[in-house]
């Protein structure tokens, strides 16, 4: 085979430290920019292993063809004898908010309450929650689509007035609210290989957007390369180091990890009002944040290049290690 690894991705400016930390190692890689991309299902795989990268949110850059692509070329790869990470199964997950909410509903993890919707009358006759609640989309990522709404009247003005909400999948969710301290905002663990890479507390100022790409969310502020303009937060996003993070949350999110298929991924939880931890978002892609790291020790991007190539060796028996040597 040509390469070790290929690298599935649509946006190049998150895989940048990536791919600096690959060619750093000598790994023999290849990137493969879902945005312009054809396969042949007879041709495929040209790797033992696959780092899948995609993300839901490529339709608010206007590249909403390469999800559909990616799930299509990840279940030839699997069915092909590749290893994917991440692949198509992590992949639908981290597309579907309402799969999510079943998933923790499976594991008997607290989270919010949710409808899922295709008639916004049809999801207010059926809503008991109080307001206000959140509208989110279906296929989410970068806070795109996502209001905090004080009534019904204000989620069918919403849809009036902004009908191009419903795109790409037509599908919406009305999910129960939480207030958290400000202060202390939520948490976001990322894990690697389904172990903890680090924790760290997410302060969003009112922001939707918690991407922790520092390309998206700059340290200091700056201009962003991925925000959604009209949901810009007057104040930046602040993300902080938190090593105190409880096993217990630790525990549910390599639950979460396991169970879902991820072998790279972010999990978000909150703490509410009355004391409860309460879990709301699964992210398959996992932009990593250098400083975050740095602050624990260590390079993350090199973590995650560890990682690979362990992976690599496995999947060809030790003989791409050699290679790479």
């Amino acid at each position: 085979m040509r390469y070790d690894l290929v690298v599935l991705f649509e946006h190049p400016e998150w895989q940048k430290p990536l791919w600096a930390a690959l060619e750093r190692r000598g790994v023999r890689y290849a990137a493969l920019d879902l945005k312009r991309a054809v396969f042949d299902p007879d041709a495929v795989p040209e790797a033992p292993l696959y780092f899948n990268q995609a993300s839901p949110s490529a339709y608010v850059r206007g590249n909403t063809r390469a999800v559909p692509l990616a799930l299509s070329l990840m279940r030839s790869l699997e069915l092909g004898g590749a290893r994917v990470l991440n692949g198509s199964r992590a992949f639908l997950l981290e597309l579907s908010k309402s799969a999510q909410a079943a998933l923790l509903r499976r594991l008997e993890i607290p989270h919010p309450r949710s409808l899922a919707f295709n008639d916004s009358e049809a999801a207010l006759a059926q809503w008991t929650g109080d307001w206000p609640a959140l509208l989110k989309p279906e296929q989410g990522g970068s806070g795109a689509r996502m209001f905090l709404l004080h009534s019904a009247d204000e989620l069918r003005k919403l849809l009036r007035d902004q009908p191009s909400l419903w795109l790409p999948d037509n599908l919406l969710l009305l999910q129960q609210y939480f207030p958290v301290n400000t202060a202390q905002g939520i948490v976001r663990m990322e894990f690697l290989g389904g172990k903890l890479l680090y924790a760290m507390r997410v302060v969003s100022n009112g922001a939707f957007n918690l991407c922790p790409s520092e390309v998206c969310n700059p340290e200091g502020g700056g201009e962003s390369q991925c925000i959604v303009p009209e949901q810009a937060p007057a104040k930046s996003v602040e993300f902080y180091p938190f090593p105190e993070v409880p096993a217990e949350a630790v525990e549910l999110g390599e639950k979460i990890m396991a169970s879902g298929g991820l072998d790279v991924g972010g999990i978000e939880y909150l703490v509410a009002a009355d004391g409860r931890t309460i879990f709301y978002d699964v992210n398959a892609n996992s932009n990593l944040r250098a400083a975050i790291g740095q602050a624990f020790g260590f390079d993350p991007f090199a973590r995650v290049v560890d990682y690979l190539t362990a992976q690599i060796e496995q999947a060809t028996g030790g003989r791409a290690g050699r290679a790479m040597q």
